[in-house]
């Protein structure tokens, strides 16, 4: 039941597009004010007075695993995508990426949230920081085929989110920043994810619309993404040494469909978006039977 609220927005996102109420002139602006002001305001929230967040091995732990979890996906995905006979330049490379890297934000984060509570949020944010680094390093080179690395795309405002909030935590004034303040972003922040949800509800009729999927591509990446690394992931949680808190995260993302920032890169670097829409709508789909039972293993082993 803790996993419905964000599908049912998801749902609700696809009625209001098909319906004309959410049109796609509103994506941007309404992405743009939750990426750049509410979601940093909502890491910041759950990032000060973070008591998991105090232990420096929580962090270094967090930060890694999230970095290392798309090495290890997008490994596996080039496996399997040869294994599907695709080819470097005509959708290896998209294939890979795009069933290597698991949602980690929008829909990731309530339902951790709902879960585990902020302890495990906090620990969620400077694990996606891990992810992003990863996306905009390993991803994009793998993408372009380039080793030039975009730095300036990690400079933005989650990402600077969870460095100021791990500063202020680290230096201890974290749990002065209380009062109308306090109050007003965690009001900002509480409105993030039903706005980015609707708006990622709205993308996938779109995509649902426009591309054709091919089974090969879609039963295969689906497969992959939903069964194959869920495994590796919570037998990371299983066998490592990391915190309650990190290993709540894990069972999460290791039921978690693919993630929407593949069909961006590929869009930016020359991939097949094609690939990468059908992966994503066909997992997330998917994911509605499969993520229950995922996390309910992933308890049951894990935790």
């Amino acid at each position: 039941m803790a996993v419905l609220p964000a599908y049912l927005l998801i749902l609700l996102g696809a009625a209001l597009r098909k319906g004309r109420i959410l049109r796609q002139e509103h994506d941007e602006p309404i992405m743009h004010v939750v990426f750049h002001v509410m979601y940093p305001c909502f890491i910041l929230d759950k990032i000060l007075g973070s008591e998991a967040l105090r232990d420096g091995s929580v962090v270094g732990w967090s930060f890694c695993i999230g970095f290392l979890e798309l090495c290890v996906g997008m490994l596996v995905g080039f496996a399997i995508g040869m294994l599907l006979r695709l080819e470097k330049g005509n959708g290896l490379r998209t294939f890979a990426f795009s069933v290597g890297i698991q949602n980690f934000g929008f829909t990731a984060i309530p339902i951790v949230q709902q879960l585990w509570g902020p302890a495990a949020v906090a620990v969620l944010m400077v694990h996606n920081l891990g992810v992003e680094l990863s996306i905009w390093t390993i991803g994009v080179m793998l993408m372009s085929n380039d080793k030039k690395i975009p730095w300036k795309k990690l400079v933005n405002g989650p990402a600077l989110s969870v460095v100021v909030g791990l500063l202020l935590v680290a230096v201890g004034v974290d749990e002065k920043i209380t009062g109308p303040f306090r109050e007003m972003m965690k009001w900002l922040g509480s409105g993030a994810f039903p706005l980015a949800l609707l708006i990622t509800g709205a993308i996938m009729i779109d995509m649902v619309q426009v591309e054709k999927p091919s089974a090969r591509i879609a039963i295969g990446g689906s497969i992959t993404r939903l069964m194959l690394i869920p495994v590796i992931i919570l037998a990371a949680a299983k066998y490592l040494p990391l915190s309650l808190e990190l290993k709540q995260v894990l069972v999460v993302q290791a039921a978690m469909p693919a993630a929407m920032s593949p069909l961006l890169i590929a869009k930016l670097y020359g991939g097949r978006p094609g690939i990468a829409a059908q992966i994503i709508v066909v997992s997330t789909l998917l994911s509605l039977l499969t993520l229950p039972w995922v996390i309910a293993l992933g308890i049951q082993w894990v935790l």
